[in-house]
């Protein structure tokens, strides 16, 4: 495969990527993520029971789960995707492997990332939604994205404006700052919609009820008591409040890095661009959570709002590659030379 066919073959997992991320939101916001009880399958077939005689059996087979079709369709249409993102970066590693000159790390590493993906996917329905299990699922899902678009980067070509352009150390550590800060907002994400907690405060800008008093760090533990099913929460109304409102303030305190950030970058001129983009991105983000929150959350505005969490984190990824490639750049260009397009 030719290197612009390999490039194109990135760029389409990646949106392929993209799509599941929408369908994993999709699925999870329309309570189809135990759709089908079992894992890989449904009900014990390949797709969703059809016709009188399969449908017997599968209420046979799980009595405890009544078959919602439209659910379980959800859920396996989401498998069927998920396992095509999968065999596209196997796929990748086999191409990546033939030419010598492609970046290999990356491209394994994204397939180690992805056979955990699915793992975590058994697991999300073996272990009936455990929030541990449901937030690592949506972590490793955008991170699957975040790998994807920098192999894409990677194997692009990255213009350098005449020096001296060589980013301050100050703002490489702020650029990666920004990028911890918005994974961990993106954590408090999953975390409250995971247990069910994105509905329990309905005013702006923090919750109706007295928060600071009830405030539980309890409701951060990983690893909940033993139920049955977690599917519609377990914990109680205080602990949920206390995980929506950390995560409006994680909001705040996200925002004001970001606009700190973006100030740094202004300075440098081949990075206005990309600025300018994280904060459009980042005034979409913020709008859709006051839209989330005021409207009850829909379910369109509920799944833009995942997949612009990822865009959000995949604008900060391209930031700090570029930061970074322009201090390799400050460091090693040579009048009449250029740096390498495939920096490690």
């Amino acid at each position: 495969m030719k290197q612009d066919n390999y490039r194109t073959w990135v760029a389409v997992t990646f949106a392929l990527s993209l799509c599941v991320i929408a369908l994993g939101a999709y699925t999870r916001l329309t309570e189809a993520g135990l759709g089908c009880p079992d894992w890989p399958g449904c009900y014990g077939f390949a797709g969703v029971p059809k016709g009188e005689a399969q449908q017997a059996l599968a209420a046979s087979r799980f009595p405890d789960a009544p078959l919602e079709a439209d659910k379980a369709w959800n859920e396996m249409l989401h498998r069927y995707v998920a396992g095509t993102l999968g065999l596209m970066i196997l796929a990748l590693n086999i191409f990546a492997w033939r030419k010598p000159a492609r970046p290999r790390a990356l491209p394994a590493l994204l397939l180690a990332t992805v056979i955990f993906q699915a793992l975590l996917g058994m697991w999300t329905v073996t272990m009936d939604l455990m929030p541990v299990v449901v937030m690592g699922h949506l972590l490793g899902g955008f991170t699957t994205a975040s790998l994807l678009f920098l192999l894409w980067l990677r194997l692009g070509t990255i213009s350098f404006p005449p020096a001296p352009v060589a980013a301050s150390s100050g703002l490489r550590a702020f650029a990666l700052f920004g990028l911890l800060v918005v994974i961990g907002q993106i954590a408090l994400g999953g975390w409250t919609a995971a247990n069910y907690a994105a509905v329990v405060c309905t005013q702006l800008p923090l919750c109706e009820v007295d928060w600071r008093q009830g405030f539980d760090t309890s409701a951060f533990a990983l690893i909940q008591p033993e139920h049955e099913t977690y599917q519609y929460g377990v914990l109680d109304y205080q602990q949920r409040v206390t995980i929506h409102v950390t995560h409006r303030i994680g909001a705040m305190v996200t925002a004001l890095t970001l606009l700190a950030l973006a100030c740094l970058l202004w300075r440098q001129r081949a990075l206005r661009r990309g600025a300018a983009v994280m904060l459009l991105v980042l005034a979409g983000q913020i709008g859709l959570g006051i839209t989330n929150i005021v409207a009850s959350l829909p379910l369109s505005i509920a799944v833009a709002h995942n997949v612009t969490g990822v865009l959000l984190l995949l604008s900060l990824v391209a930031l700090n590659l570029q930061v970074y490639r322009m201090r390799l750049s400050g460091c090693n260009r040579q009048p009449g030379r250029e740096m390498d397009r495939y920096v490690a």
